[in-house]
């Protein structure tokens, strides 16, 4: 009657008591289980679609729902997008194109003569296009190096 140890008894052997974790549980009520982090966030998503007056089945993707601004006569302002280049299209930034150039010519640009970097600073001015910039840069480097013929892949 006075014993708070549990023992477990499996084919006859008994294991090491248990002690209980807190106390007795009052009557006509329970303990709620802690929720996983996929359950609070479907909670919080739930709420979020009740306060924006959203129905469930837009969220489970059951059917689709048109939604309507809650006044129609003053229209959303909308600004469209520029149109992007894809980015295998165009260097990212300037620092992404000096890169690329000095893997092009095998040497960094800080050995260039100040002609030269002004030349490619010019240039990523102009355009950040993947192929021009590559296609104006080893046409400049290889004009420069005695009309071309000491470049490697030259058989003139």
């Amino acid at each position: 009657m006075f014993d708070n140890d549990l023992y477990v008894e499996h084919q006859n052997e008994r294991f090491r008591p248990f002690h209980p974790i807190s106390g007795p549980i009052p009557l006509h009520r329970y303990r709620k289980f802690k929720k996983s982090k996929a359950e609070q966030r479907a909670d919080r998503i739930e709420q979020l679609a009740a306060k924006i007056n959203l129905p469930i089945a837009a969220l489970t993707g059951e059917q689709w729902v048109t939604l309507l601004a809650a006044d129609s006569s003053n229209p959303i302002p909308m600004q469209p997008f520029e149109p992007a280049l894809p980015r295998d299209i165009c260097y990212p930034t300037i620092v992404a194109a000096k890169l690329a150039i000095a893997a092009e010519l095998a040497m960094p640009l800080a050995k260039l003569s100040e002609r030269d970097r002004q030349f490619i600073k010019n240039l990523l001015i102009e355009t950040l296009e993947r192929s021009a910039v590559l296609i104006k840069i080893r046409g400049y480097f290889r004009n420069q190096k005695q009309g071309g013929h000491e470049h490697a892949g030259r058989s003139d």
